[in-house]
């Protein structure tokens, strides 16, 4: 139930009251949030993949390629998304220091993350439907730094 909650909150980011309940959120939740967003977000991947694949399917039986799905698609898309993350909340810590608001790179952190459920859902939809390139990860790119910058912008300034 906290999931689900977790998840309508992110979604009316960068409502200060949205904000505010997910900074109370544990790093636990949040770690784990991203975990679950992720298995959805490769969802039409593994669809497609299996769809397509029926050759490979026979051969090595569907058990086997989902432990190959997930050994070198999942665990890739999550290291390479918490690198990015990481990298993201360093450059809004920057971004907050030098607007005189001094937020730890934890809370950064949880809101970056928080911020990318509206592009995770969005990659989801439409994967089913189209083919995305590398366009989407720019427009994805540009809507989380534009929501972090409104989210800083809630918490008042240190004097």
């Amino acid at each position: 139930m906290i999931f689900l909650n977790i998840f309508i909150e992110s979604l009316q980011l960068p409502k200060k009251k949205s904000v505010f309940k997910l900074n109370r959120i544990g790093m636990d939740f949040v770690v784990f949030y991203m975990f679950i967003m992720l298995a959805f977000v490769s969802l039409p991947t593994l669809i497609e993949q299996m769809t397509n694949s029926s050759a490979l399917n026979i051969k090595i039986g569907s058990f086997f390629y989902l432990i190959y799905f997930f050994i070198f698609h999942y665990l890739v898309i999550v290291v390479l998304i918490f690198i990015v993350i990481s990298i993201i909340a360093f450059f809004t810590t920057k971004i907050s220091h030098s607007s005189g608001r001094r937020l730890h790179y934890s809370i950064l952190w949880k809101m970056t993350a928080f911020s990318t459920t509206l592009p995770f859902l969005l990659y989801t939809i439409l994967a089913f439907f189209y083919n995305l390139n590398d366009n989407f990860l720019w427009f994805s790119f540009i809507y989380t730094f534009f929501l972090l910058y409104k989210i800083i912008t809630i918490y008042p300034k240190r004097k």
